[in-house]
């Protein structure tokens, strides 16, 4: 069924009884061309981009639990492309092209708002890597402009442009960065893939890989053995555990991020802020809550609930800049486990298990990256070879020392 403003029309009138369901519940098949372990952003966007750009449609992605539970529907909505190192820049900034004609390629409503980002900067030094930044973003095609105190007051006047400790300098904006409804994300590539053929299976746990000779031919889930030709793994924090059952073990650790939004309140962010001199970033919802989000919590852990000190952190950054948002009232709170890698850039590559792909080490970047992830991915799956953007998301880079280390954001950015 697709959707439009006639349809829509059409359906009120009739009483809205002849919607159809997003996706089908298909019993698991005996085998398959390619299983996906792991039905969030990344596994959903790569099964669809195989059925759409490869005609590879004998495809299932498998889930434990229900589509949108994992991270894919526990993050802050931030798209983005405003990064430097060449290993990064152009992988994101087909991300962010994507993001633009996400709607209309997958025909359903995911609030793709580019409402803009802006990284605030509060010293001589910091401005200068911001310099640095911006011409690289600009080399690989994205947008970015430097911006004075003057011009920053003149778009947020509320900040605290007089501090001592964090006086606001200026900033580097991205115009066409924003965010997108996390959870529709989810539901737009789950109905587009299922409509192409591909079985979502949810409520299907893996609890191991088969393996013979060497070769990966299949997993074993709460609903029985599923072979298939190749195995691609994306499953976030639980990337550890899962690559353990092949007795791999990736570079990666599972950390708690925490989100969270405050009470409806008038329109005040008109887009996405982030704090120069600790990790805070906001940005307002179209239900007026303030969304924000700052560090991951210290210690290693599977649960999806965080820590109070790593909310008191947050806030203390919200403050820093903002300090009206004292005031407000957190309305609920929210914690992802995220995939940590060591220098804080992923990996889509082979692993050196036969028939066995993984996709992970996302650390804070995973949402806004979901298109290319899933295009990349795709492209490995389907031809054996990496994307020409993501050649360096290599699981041996730390042993050739071709690290890709942004900013020092890994699971331990006090070793960088």
């Amino acid at each position: 069924m697709r959707y439009s403003g006639f349809k829509i029309f059409a359906q009120g009138l009739t009483g809205n009884k002849g919607w159809k369901a997003n996706w089908r519940q298909p019993e698991p098949k005996d085998s398959y061309d390619i299983v996906i372990v792991g039905g969030g952003g990344h596994g959903l966007a790569t099964a669809y981009y195989l059925a759409k750009e490869f005609s590879i449609n004998n495809v299932a992605v498998v889930e434990k639990g229900w589509i949108g539970s994992g991270n894919v529907g526990r993050n802050t909505t931030i798209i983005r492309s405003n990064y430097m190192l060449p290993g990064n820049e152009p992988f994101y900034e087909l991300s962010m092209k994507l993001w633009e004609g996400f709607e209309q390629d997958l025909n359903y409503n995911a609030m793709v708002s580019q409402r803009g980002i802006l990284n605030l900067y509060h010293n001589d030094a910091q401005r200068d890597g911001f310099i640095r930044r911006g011409n690289a973003m600009q080399l690989a095609g994205a947008d970015a402009i430097l911006m004075g105190r003057d011009e920053v007051k003149e778009m947020y006047p509320f900040f605290d442009f007089q501090s001592s400790r964090f006086p606001i300098r200026g900033g580097l904006w991205q115009k066409r960065g924003g965010t997108v409804r996390h959870d529709a994300v989810a539901w737009g590539y789950a109905r587009k893939a299922d409509e192409l053929g591909v079985d979502i299976l949810q409520n299907c746990e893996v609890t191991g890989l088969r393996l013979e000779d060497g070769v990966c031919k299949g997993i074993e889930t709460s609903k029985g053995t599923i072979m298939a030709k190749n195995v691609a793994v994306c499953v976030a924090g639980s990337s550890g555990r899962v690559m353990s059952m092949a007795g791999l073990r990736v570079p990666i650790e599972s950390h708690i991020l925490q989100a969270f939004v405050s009470e409806g309140l008038k329109p005040v962010l008109s887009g996405v802020v982030t704090f120069g001199a600790g990790h805070f970033y906001v940005s307002q919802s179209d239900k007026g809550g303030l969304v924000f989000g700052g560090d991951i919590d210290g210690y290693n852990s599977y649960a999806q609930r965080g820590n109070l000190p790593a909310v008191e952190d947050v806030c203390e950054g919200g403050m820093a800049i903002m300090p009206m948002i004292g005031r407000a009232r957190i309305l609920r709170m929210w914690g992802g486990t995220v995939d940590m890698s060591m220098d804080g850039s992923p990996f889509i590559d082979k692993t050196d298990i036969q028939g066995l792909y993984f996709n992970g080490g996302w650390c804070y970047g995973g949402f806004k990256a979901t298109p290319a992830s899933g295009w990349c991915y795709a492209h490995l799956l389907a031809t054996g070879r990496p994307h020409e953007v993501a050649t360096e998301f290599r699981l041996d880079r730390f042993r050739h020392g071709h690290m890709i280390d942004e900013k020092g954001v890994g699971a331990q950015p006090n070793l960088h």
